[in-house]
C-alpha cells in the first residue's frame, strides 16, 4: 500500500491535489463524513482497499479521513487491519438514542404489543416523503421477525404509519397533489396507492376512523395497523405506533378486532391532549 505514515500508523495530514478523482468532489469535513457513513455499512470491519473503492476517493485521502476519525474515537482498526466504527461513536449513538423522550417512553408499550401479538411493533415519525423508525420491539425469540431497523425508512404513502401521519397534514386532494409534486409515488406492490385521488380517499377514511392500515402495500406478505401517538404535540401526532405482521400468521382482521385493546395499551399517549 502506498501510504504516508507516522510512527503510530496514522497518515500525516496534507493537501489533496486540485484535480483529485474524489467522487462528488468531496473535500474536507464532507469527505470525513462520507467515510464515517460508509463504515456504518460494515459492522464486521472493512479493508482500506474496499473502502477506497466504495467512497470513490484516492487511497491517501481516505486514509487521512480514517486517521481523523480514529483520533476522535469515531473509528477503530482491528487486528486484521480492517476499519470499523469506534466504541466512542457507538456509545454516543446509543446515548443519544436512549435520551430521546419518545423511544424511552414508548419502548414498554412496544414490548407489550410485540408480546401480545407475537409480531413486530414500531414507533415511527414522518420525514418528508418517508417514515423513519425511531423505536422497535420484536416478538419473543424463536418467532419469525421482520428485518426492519431503528433508523430505517419506508415510503410514507405505502405504510400504515406514514398514511396515518399524512392524514393529519393533507386535508384536500390539492394538498396531496402538492405533496406528491413532480416525483411519482413508487409502486412497492400491486396494492400500493400511487395516485393523488386514491391516496386522498384513503387519508379521508383514516381521519374518520382514527387508525390506518397497510394491506400488503409496502411489502408483499406483510400487513400493518397504525395508531397515532401524542407524545409532544398538543394538536397533531408526534408519530405513530404500528404493529407489522406477517399476513399468513396475523391477518389484518385480527389486528382490527383488537383495536380497543391496542388503544388501552397506548393509554394517554394514544389520545390528543384535551
Amino acid at each position: 500500500m502506498e501510504l504516508t505514515q507516522t510512527h503510530d500508523g496514522v497518515a500525516v495530514p496534507g493537501r489533496d491535489g486540485p484535480t483529485g478523482p474524489d467522487r462528488g468532489r468531496l473535500v474536507g469535513s464532507d469527505r470525513v463524513l462520507a467515510v464515517l457513513r460508509e463504515l456504518a455499512r460494515y459492522p464486521g470491519g472493512v479493508g482500506l482497499e474496499e473502502l477506497t473503492r466504495t467512497v470513490g476517493s484516492p487511497k491517501p485521502t481516505v486514509h487521512r479521513a480514517l486517521g481523523a476519525l480514529r483520533r476522535a474515537g469515531l473509528a477503530d482498526q482491528d487486528g486484521r487491519g480492517h476499519y470499523l466504527l469506534g466504541d466512542e461513536f457507538v456509545r454516543m449513538a446509543f446515548a443519544h438514542h436512549e435520551a430521546r423522550p419518545e423511544p424511552v417512553r414508548l419502548r414498554p408499550l412496544l414490548e407489550a404489543l410485540a408480546a401480545r401479538f407475537g409480531e413486530t411493533a414500531h414507533y415511527a415519525i414522518l420525514d418528508g416523503r418517508e417514515v423513519v423508525h425511531r423505536a422497535k420491539a420484536d416478538p419473543a425469540a424463536g418467532a419469525v421477525r421482520l428485518t426492519s431497523t431503528v433508523g430505517g425508512r419506508n415510503p410514507a404513502h405505502a405504510t400504515a404509519a406514514g398514511k396515518l401521519l399524512l392524514a393529519h397534514q393533507l386535508d384536500t386532494v390539492e394538498d396531496v397533489r402538492e405533496w406528491i409534486g413532480d416525483t411519482p409515488l413508487a409502486r412497492r406492490t400491486p396494492r400500493t396507492l400511487c395516485t393523488a385521488p386514491a391516496l386522498h380517499r384513503e387519508l379521508r377514511t383514516i381521519r374518520a376512523e382514527g387508525h390506518a392500515c397497510d394491506d400488503q402495500e409496502n411489502e408483499a406478505g406483510v400487513n400493518c395497523l397504525a395508531l397515532p401517538v401524542y407524545a409532544t404535540s398538543p394538536s397533531a401526532p408526534s408519530g405513530a405506533v404500528s404493529i407489522s405482521a406477517l399476513a399468513y400468521r396475523t391477518p389484518l382482521s385480527i389486528l382490527l378486532d383488537a383495536l380497543d385493546e391496542i388503544r388501552a395499551v397506548l393509554g394517554p399517549l394514544g389520545e390528543p391532549p384535551r
